[in-house]
């Protein structure tokens, strides 16, 4: 056996990690909104990249140059003859946008604060009710006590009191309420329901109400299961979370855009990739210049890597929009029926799928549909929608999508008889009817998924 040093030659292939690689796989998984930010940043960042005027944006301006000169001041001094009340514009065509219709939301404390300001007579009670107003979580119950509000404002709790009795007449109704219970009496009483009963089932059995367990609350009140479901659907009738519907500083609101859209255009789609809203960026010429003429080694260095960053950059958005083009096109290759039919004809489909199609690697695809949404002639879908496993079917080799499993389910349980619900078995039957090999469990799983409550929640009497 040898054992020595010895200097050998080996040839080897390797992925090396460069900057730019990093780059390029960061601005694949942005979405619009996201890369629109990032752009914006590297902008600031970096001196070559400009922000050039898109085209339609300078037609714009020299159209509406051009419609100035044009100006017929004879038609002018006619519409000045004219007595009546006109307004002069100088394009006809001109409409009001979409957003000088939309209103900017108001958030709860805002809302009661200028309701409190309707009701209080003295800057004490002022001072309580902003105490109470500040003491809400995020449904609009009052998370303090009573005590513990009289000794922080130190004030007596009677106070307190009648200050909290005039937040119960508010909008919404219910808002300030110290529990569930609270919150739907108050919602009772301001819909003129005083049937005792009614509140019997709300102090006693709001458990029982949730778990549908309209016999036993029948039994213990003594009345029918008819007329306990009567009681039941006007408590649920009511909003147990009273700041529904109102901005609270806690929400954390994510805004959608879609990142492609597909259109039917003369029985044929269409794909767009949406970057209409990103900078269109360029190298600067100045900076270029600079570089050209520059004879100090770091000012050069300094420069050569900027316009270095800025090429590569623009580099990989035109690469990332073509990606997310041709993993589009695979989707709308792969998914022809769901377009054409609905979400019943949804194919199984994986991310293997698209990558032997478009000849990339799976993390690939993986990164250009995570987080991105698609705009359909059937609505606004995140990429990953279009991926599901598959469940088997008889004739069909390549079985049906679970997505497609899912809608059969829902479309079950909504012409189900109420008063006779389906079980998950009894669904599970109806779909081996149809020759699709599933079990009990996995209709329950997906019952879950889709938030449909189970067959003994949903049994009406």
């Amino acid at each position: 056996m040898k054992i020595g040093f010895e200097l050998n030659l080996q040839q080897s292939q390797k992925l090396i990690m460069t900057p730019e690689l990093r780059q390029a796989i960061q601005v694949l998984q942005f979405n619009n909104v996201e890369l629109k930010d990032y752009l914006e940043k590297q902008v600031e960042s970096n001196p070559f990249l400009e922000v050039q005027e898109k085209p339609s944006q300078m037609e714009k301006e020299k159209t509406t140059e051009v419609k100035e000169d044009k100006i017929d001041w004879q038609e002018v001094v006619e519409k000045y003859d004219d007595y009546s009340y006109k307004a002069y514009s100088g394009s006809s065509e001109e409409k009001q946008s979409f957003e000088s219709y939309t209103s900017k939301a108001q958030s709860l404390n805002d809302h009661l604060r200028s309701q409190l300001g309707l009701v209080v007579k003295t800057e004490r009670e002022r001072m309580i009710g902003d105490e109470i107003i500040d003491s809400l979580d995020y449904k609009g119950y009052l998370s303090m006590t009573i005590d513990e509000i009289s000794v922080h404002l130190k004030v007596d709790p009677d106070e307190v009191e009648e200050v909290l009795v005039k937040f119960h007449s508010f909008d919404p109704v219910g808002v300030a309420a110290r529990d569930l219970k609270e919150c739907l009496e108050i919602q009772l009483k301001e819909k003129g329901i005083f049937d005792e009963k009614v509140y019997d089932i709300i102090d006693y059995h709001i458990e029982d109400l949730a778990c549908n367990k309209l016999q036993h609350i029948a039994k213990s009140l003594d009345i029918t299961v008819k007329r306990v479901q009567e009681i039941c659907d006007i408590i649920r009738m009511l909003e147990p979370k009273p700041s529904r519907g109102f901005v609270l500083e806690s929400d954390s609101i994510k805004y959608i855009s879609a990142d492609v859209t597909i259109t039917k255009v003369e029985g044929e789609y269409v794909i767009m990739v949406n970057d209409s809203d990103m900078p269109l960026l360029r190298i600067s010429n100045y900076y270029k210049n600079i570089m050209k003429n520059s004879d100090d080694k770091e000012t050069n260095k300094f420069l050569n890597d900027k316009f270095n960053s800025s090429l590569w950059l623009i580099k990989s958005i035109e690469q990332r929009r073509n990606t997310m083009y041709k993993v589009a096109e695979s989707i709308l290759k792969h998914q022809l029926e769901f377009f054409e039919k609905g979400a019943k004809f949804l194919k199984p489909m994986v991310l293997k799928d698209v990558a032997e199609d478009i000849e990339v690697h799976e993390s690939t695809v993986s990164r250009a549909t995570n987080g991105k949404y698609v705009q359909t002639p059937r609505g606004l879908f995140e990429l990953k929608y279009f991926f599901s496993s598959s469940i088997s079917k008889e004739g069909n080799n390549d079985g049906m999508a679970s997505t497609s499993i899912k809608t059969m389910i829902k479309e079950l349980v909504d012409n189900e008889n109420s008063k006779k619900p389906l079980s998950d078995q009894k669904i599970a039957n109806e779909l081996n009817k149809r020759g699709i090999d599933i079990s009990r469990r996995t209709i329950a799983k997906y019952r879950d998924e889709l938030q449909i409550p189970s067959s003994s929640m949903r049994k009406r009497y």
